[in-house]
């Protein structure tokens, strides 16, 4: 596997331990400031930003901490050029099961999620 490939497995690796801990210092790392948050699997658009998005984490009661089953799982990984990357993944918190794409960019040597859409069933 390339360095790139690597390196964005990793930064998805981060994205699940900030999610299943919800610890906004992961996410922090792992989400580009100017990041987008959308879903639309309900009847209205959902759209925030990362400084609407960050306090619902922190008010959200871990997966962790209730002893849940981890069910995190990148299903591809595929790159539009060095700096630009798509990740499609799985993963569960309490009775949501989710799909996310998520966009990610290079930035200062680091690779940060510029956009998350996702959808979820019940």
């Amino acid at each position: 596997m390339s360095s790139a490939y690597l390196a964005v497995e990793e930064a998805i690796g981060l994205y699940f331990d900030g999610l299943y801990h919800c610890d906004l210092d992961l996410l922090a790392k792992v989400f580009h400031p100017k990041a987008h948050y959308v879903c639309a699997t309900e009847e209205f658009l959902m759209y925030l930003t990362m400084e609407e998005y960050f306090p619902i984490v922190s008010r959200r009661q871990s997966p962790a901490s209730r002893g849940e089953l981890r069910r995190d799982k990148i299903l591809s990984i595929s790159f539009a050029g060095p700096n630009t990357a798509q990740v499609t993944l799985n993963c569960a918190i309490g009775e949501k099961f989710f799909t996310d794409f998520l966009s990610l960019i290079l930035v200062d040597g680091r690779w940060q999620i510029i956009s998350k859409v996702f959808h979820f069933d019940l």
